[in-house]
């Protein structure tokens, strides 16, 4: 099996290392966050009878 130069190890590694800088980039920017609907006032003040 062939030996591969350091220099060669060396650009693959810039290599992956840049596309998954660049994979993960791009992903955390473009990925948008669902925004949660605006709560209404779904309380309902029933009075309570307390009998101590």
């Amino acid at each position: 099996m062939p030996q591969m130069a350091p220099i060669s190890w060396l650009t693959l590694f810039f290599i992956f290392s840049m596309t998954l800088i660049l994979f993960s980039t791009t992903n955390y920017y473009f990925m948008s966050p669902s925004t949660p609907s605006p709560l209404t006032s779904t309380t309902t003040n029933s009075t309570l009878t307390w009998k101590w």
